[in-house]
């Protein structure tokens, strides 16, 4: 089987990365994956996993190319708070954390990323086998404990070529991104790192969070530029859009766009809007075009099949069938319907319905900047009470119910609805359950 390349850029030359204002070219990259790569064999066995913790976008990608090169695995924690770190090292002896800032907690030794290049540029880019393990990646968390889920680096190439060429971003012009999601998340990592590298695309090294930060950091980038967001990102930035520069394109995920939103988006950056769709268990499967309608169509190669158990995806660069933890609404095998996460389904009265949903319905209300449904873990009384919290400065509880009422059946309103200034939601823009949990025991306490 012929070995998958590191990267895809034409030449040299080529600019594959901007930070902090001066241009990366391959040739300074691959020398800086080898220097990365001799401090990892100095530090652990020489198979001992990566624990890849940088936060800078470019030096992360070089550790995982450095990683790659050693025949080590990287290992993408959802969330770097010590207790899953320490648990990580328990469970993957020989483990070594690679970072650009704060240390890793004990016992996980550190090394730290090199400051000054030690040696020399290959002559040319190297390639890994299609079955070589590259990466531990995690599911968020937002449903539960964060779960492995191994990646070959044969299906996220595989996967990355089929989002490219599903989104007609595949080669030709040279184009700059941005991404506003950790690298460390499975969308992160296929469509800011993996997209960058696959595609001849030169990212941009930063995160930047706050809109006017964003705003700031595209408008220094040369175009043709692509921003790789989130809808809570995106919401933020139309809030004030006259500053936004034009884009050429922009790639949301993490949660459905409402048709409004999307639209909103598509004007302000003068440029398409795309979802894709995916999860850690089966990487990216299928894009959208908000504005052009509600199915979703799978990337070349995939297609989905139901049974008794739920919805499998299936096709050229996943190891395995990957059963999906969505409702989905099969409209043909490459071609369907997404109505929220199993977990999401909600019972009450006879009726049934989907968090996803409701969540849908509440941020779609005029005002309400950020809202979610939440259902309590236990209900001792056996009557099931969703909760709302709402961020909607300038409405009440009062108006925003009765909004809903107009939205949802009686029985999915919200007891309590709580107004809050934020939601804790994580870097990807996800509420993790445990967050969400702690904010029904805030209301609670506040009699709520």
């Amino acid at each position: 089987m012929t070995p998958l390349p590191l990267l895809r850029h034409d030449n040299p030359d080529r600019i594959m990365a901007w930070r902090r204002g001066r241009a990366i070219t391959v040739r300074h990259f691959l020398a800086e994956v080898a220097t990365v790569a001799a401090a990892l064999r100095a530090v652990g066995p020489a198979d001992g996993p990566v624990l890849n913790l940088c936060a800078d976008r470019y030096r992360f990608t070089v550790g995982l190319a450095a990683a790659l090169c050693q025949g080590r695995i990287s290992l993408l924690p959802p969330n770097d708070t010590p207790a899953l770190l320490r648990r990580l090292a328990a469970q993957h002896p020989g483990l070594a954390a690679l970072t650009d800032g704060k240390a890793a907690p004990p016992p996980i030794p550190r090394i730290a990323y090199p400051e000054t290049i030690t040696h020399p540029a290959a002559a040319e880019a190297p390639a890994f086998p299609a079955d070589q393990i590259a990466a531990i990646a995690f599911t968020s968390g937002s449903t539960g404990d964060p779960m492995p889920q191994v990646k070959s680096w044969g299906s996220l190439v595989g996967s990355t070529l089929g989002a490219g060429a599903a989104l007609g971003i595949a080669g030709g012009e040279a184009v700059t991104l941005l991404g506003t999601v950790p690298q460390q998340h499975m969308y992160g990592l296929e469509s800011t790192v993996l997209l960058a590298l696959q595609h001849g695309i030169a990212m941009h090294a930063g995160r930047p969070f706050y809109p006017g930060d964003i705003a700031a950091a595209l408008a220094e980038l040369p175009g043709p530029r692509l921003l790789v967001t989130t809808p809570i990102h995106l919401r933020a930035l139309l809030a004030d859009p006259s500053g936004l520069p034009k884009l050429d394109f922009v790639l949301s995920a993490t949660a459905p766009l409402a048709p409004q939103t999307a639209a909103a988006a598509e004007a302000a950056f003068g440029a398409p809007l795309h979802e894709i769709y995916g999860c850690a268990e089966a990487g990216q499967i299928a894009t959208r075009r908000p504005v052009a309608g509600e199915a979703w169509q799978c990337l070349p190669g995939i297609t989905l099949r139901q049974d008794e158990h739920g919805t499998w995806a299936q096709g050229d660069f996943l190891a395995k069938d990957a059963l999906l933890a969505d409702i989905i609404d099969l409209r043909a095998p490459d071609r369907f319907l997404l109505h929220g996460r199993l977990a999401d389904l909600v019972n009450i009265a006879g009726k049934r319905t989907s968090l996803a949903h409701l969540n849908f319905q509440l941020n779609s209300i005029p005002g309400v900047l950020d809202g979610v449904f939440v259902m309590p873990e236990e209900v001792p009384d056996g009557v099931t009470r969703l909760t709302a919290f709402v961020v909607a400065p300038g409405l009440t509880a009062e108006a925003i119910l009765a909004a809903l009422r107009s939205r949802v059946d009686r029985p999915f309103l919200p007891r309590p609805l709580r107004l809050v200034d934020a939601l804790p939601r994580n870097a990807t823009g996800k509420l993790p359950r445990e967050a969400a949990l702690e904010l029904i025991a805030r209301s609670a306490a506040a009699g709520g």
